[in-house]
């Protein structure tokens, strides 16, 4: 190999770190030609854990870089929200001792199609549009904090080595758990996590109610709180906060809540933990 792609080869493989992922699209665009990645492989510098995607030799696949690589390599506008934010951030209902972690994803652009290719005992699972008429911004390294949790979202450490990835914060997370598919067991989950949401920013809050655009996610999360009665919730500003109008059925043959319109499970607090 001549010295000037030995040094190429070794410009690629000190960009890449133990978890860090690759793809086609990005070596070609940084002049990394197909023969060339092939050589790569052939070699035993890189390995393919999935067709198109790349990993440095010793490399470890771990949903933490796999992200980490969509964000900042791919420059692909997706983050953690939901469910698994809020799990990251400390706030899960019950342990999953021993159980592979199911990652949910949000964004405007599906994820490529290698993301469901890995073999990795952690899986993603995107969720789709965030409900929020911002637009996701650009995740690039030199978005600044400020104009990530001016949206409810943050830079958050997963992993020695690996650096940051952007997650919902826990205001943004638990509105986004409760725009999921109408059931009681959304409900129970979400008010058993709100049980624990002692500490969220009324500002935050105020300002991510004011930019939902899922009248469901807001009605459901009031509701849940007005059950708590959190500190927080006295100092929420709602004058802006669009409500709809009219009763809406969650939980067929639930309980309506008098205040918020929505109907709850009957036998809610049963299901406390």
């Amino acid at each position: 190999m001549s010295e000037q792609k030995v040094s190429k080869l070794n410009r690629l493989l000190a960009s890449l770190g133990d978890s860090d992922l690759v793809s086609s699209r990005w070596l070609q665009a940084h002049g990394y030609s197909r023969s060339l990645v092939a050589r790569y492989v052939t070699s035993g510098w890189l390995v393919s854990p999935a067709r198109g995607v790349y990993l440095r030799k010793g490399g470890r696949l771990q949903w933490q870089g796999v992200l980490r690589s969509l964000q900042e390599r791919e420059g692909l506008a997706l983050y953690v929200g939901g469910r698994f934010a809020l799990a990251m951030q400390g706030h899960e209902h019950y342990l999953r001792l021993g159980e592979a972690a199911t990652v949910t994803l949000y964004g405007f652009t599906r994820p490529p199609g290698w993301l469901s290719q890995l073999d990795m005992s952690d899986r993603f699972e995107f969720c789709g549009k965030p409900p929020f008429d911002w637009p996701v911004p650009d995740f690039t390294a030199d978005m600044q904090k400020n104009q990530l949790l001016e949206q409810g979202l943050k830079r958050q450490e997963v992993l020695s080595g690996v650096g940051s990835i952007v997650c919902s914060t826990p205001e943004r997370a638990i509105l986004e758990l409760c725009d999921g598919s109408p059931s009681a067991a959304l409900v129970y989950e979400a008010d058993t996590l709100m049980q624990s949401l002692a500490t969220l920013s009324p500002r935050r809050v105020t300002a991510l109610l004011r930019h939902c655009n899922s009248i469901k996610a807001k009605r459901l999360f009031l509701a849940l709180a007005d059950r708590y009665q959190h500190a927080w919730l006295r100092h929420l500003s709602l004058d802006e906060v669009e409500l709809g109008s009219g009763k809406r059925v969650l939980v067929p043959g639930g309980c309506l809540h008098p205040i918020y319109q929505i109907t709850l499970p009957r036998d809610l607090d049963e299901h406390l933990g």
